[in-house]
């Protein structure tokens, strides 16, 4: 009886331990099916994609509960559904299960981007080598380009660069210059607040339309390596062999002021600074009257860095007679003897000329690479001033290869040279003359808003003594009440550019630290302290506080001694 008690008890157990074993293996499967679900790809990296920047994500009964970018990455459960045709793999994405259709998922990350076509959002270069910035053409606002490859897509699922072609050309554009559909592409950024106000501004004097510029906004970088000071205060060194081999002496004059910055001339017409390997390529007359070795003018830039101040290199641009003289090819040219065309002394080579771009954009790339700016400045972003006449009778021609206007000619280099030099991690800046800040684009191709929406400081020109003598309504010569001057100036004009653009630049601008000549007024007219720094408080009160920068063109370090009182304050 005893064994027949214990031989039930044992049968019993082993229905207990088979029903556990039964059980756990129940939860164990149970446990796979909604942890893992399926051992099939389970050490595989899948990415959700779309021809959109997003991809939907769906509940169990399939209702669409939210977007996320294309890109991520996803675990696949092994779990498909069948809806209307369509088939949906269950995913789990931060510890949270979904839907999404199965056409939206590869394992090739770089195929997340399905589009096969884009559209051109904005005017801009056309790529022959993205990674050399050399240019092959433009791409126009609307234009459709069909997509070959592309590199990488950002967090918010947009691509970085594409290969495109277009008309039988290929080459490579920016994304963030694209749209998906031509009706988007062809919008204009908000139009009620921004655009309007400048398209109904039209083309007053030949500079270019209003409405045909850029006004989308652009995220204006902060390199945490190359932090700006918030507000830079300047001195303006030209690339005489006399000042750069005497650079100490003016660091130890900025050291005793409040002066964290210096501007230090690259190239100026006529005036390069130092024996450049692209100078000795693109413009040997450039190479050949530098105004310094390689070496003594990288030692001078490095003192100025070691010594702890924010460098500036200013190359003008649109205005350069050596690099005129060997590439004739390029300049703005005399209809009546097919020659580079003689303006103010000096030859122009043709903004519209990309060759152009490319050799100042690579002069400031050497600069930033060899001797550490911080920023680039652009002056001379200009066509030549007071041509009206000339242009009227035919006597000058642009070689305008891609019918462009002026203004829009100049904003499109900024647009390059600024993704050109942001990939070196450095500012750009551009010098404009006062009248841009005007509600008009000037005849020269300069339009404040349309230069202010792209480059990261603009800096106006606004010396008292480029007015005119009763400018504005004044009742004396406006170069002798210099507050009231810069201060209307500012205020009036350009406070209320900068509110006609999303994203701004800092406004920085260059103060008259240099007398009034003869010619404008009888006798001359004295800058002193009290001249200059009523012109950096009159700027700095009408709201434009980025700083200011000093132009005297000869950079006498006696004429800055004697103003030392003005740059020992803070504004």
């Amino acid at each position: 009886m005893t064994n027949l008690k214990q031989k039930r008890k044992l049968k019993n157990r082993v229905k207990v331990f088979l029903l556990i074993s039964f059980l756990s293996i129940l939860m164990i499967i149970y446990f796979f099916l909604n942890e893992s679900q399926s051992i099939t790809n389970a050490n595989q990296t899948f990415y959700l994609s779309n021809s959109i920047l997003t991809v939907d994500l769906f509940n169990d009964d399939l209702t669409k509960t939210k977007e996320v970018s294309r890109g991520t990455k996803i675990r696949l459960l092994g779990i498909t559904i069948d809806d209307d045709n369509q088939q949906y793999e269950k995913i789990k994405l931060d510890n949270e299960y979904y839907f999404v259709n199965k056409n939206n998922i590869t394992d090739i990350e770089n195929k997340v981007a399905t589009e096969q076509k884009i559209y051109a959002r904005t005017s801009t270069t056309l790529y022959q080598d993205i990674d050399k910035g050399t240019i092959k053409g433009l791409v126009k606002k609307g234009n459709e380009l069909s997509i070959v490859d592309y590199d990488f897509t950002n967090e918010d699922g947009s691509v970085n660069i594409y290969q495109v072609s277009i008309n039988d050309k290929t080459g490579y554009i920016y994304g963030k210059y694209s749209a998906f559909t031509e009706l988007e592409a062809l919008e204009n950024y908000n139009p009620e607040k921004y655009y309007d106000i400048h398209n109904q501004r039209g083309n007053r004097f030949g500079g270019g339309h209003a409405g045909h510029l850029d006004y989308y906004p652009r995220i204006k970088p902060i390199f945490e390596d190359n932090l700006m000071p918030i507000k830079v205060y300047a001195i303006y060194l030209n690339s005489g062999r006399s000042i750069i081999d005497n650079v100490d002496d003016y660091i130890q004059f900025a050291k005793q002021t409040k002066i964290n910055a210096f501007v230090v001339d690259i190239k100026d017409n006529e005036a390069p600074a130092y024996k450049s390997k692209v100078f000795e390529q693109l413009s040997p007359t450039n190479y050949k009257y530098a105004n310094n070795s390689f070496e003594n003018y990288k030692n001078a830039i490095n003192k100025i860095k070691e010594a702890g101040f924010y460098v500036i290199g200013r190359i003008t641009v649109f205005k350069d007679k050596y690099y005129v003289l060997d590439n004739p090819d390029i300049a703005i040219t005399d209809s009546r003897n097919n020659q580079p065309y003689l303006h103010s002394n000096t030859y122009w080579p043709s903004p519209f000329q990309r060759d152009v771009w490319k050799f100042n954009v690579n002069l400031a790339k050497e600069a930033v690479i060899e001797m550490g700016f911080n920023e680039i400045q652009f002056d001379y972003v200009r066509f030549p001033d007071r041509t009206i006449d000339a242009e009227n009778k035919g006597l000058m021609l642009f070689l305008n290869d891609y019918e462009e206007e002026k203004a829009q000619a100049i904003q499109r280099f900024l647009m390059y040279a600024c993704d050109e030099l942001h990939k070196l991690k450095v500012y750009v800046s551009a010098d404009v003359f006062g009248e841009s800040a005007y509600n008009y684009v000037t005849a020269y191709g300069q339009y404040w808003p349309a230069i202010s929406n792209v480059v990261d400081v603009i800096s106006g020109m606004p010396y008292p003594d480029h007015f005119n003598k009763y400018e504005f309504g004044f009742k004396e010569p406006v170069w002798t009440i210099p507050y009231d001057l810069l201060y209307l100036w500012g205020n009036e004009y350009v406070k209320k550019r900068q509110q006609e653009i999303p994203n701004p630049a800092i406004v920085r601008n260059w103060i008259q630290v240099y007398d009034v000549p003869n010619y404008k007024h009888p006798g001359g007219f004295p800058y002193g302290n009290e001249q200059i720094e009523a012109q950096i408080k009159a700027l700095f009160e009408a709201g434009l506080d980025g700083g200011y920068m000093t132009w005297l063109s000869h950079s006498s370090l006696d004429r800055y001694k004697k103003q030392r009182e003005v740059y020992s304050k803070e504004y």
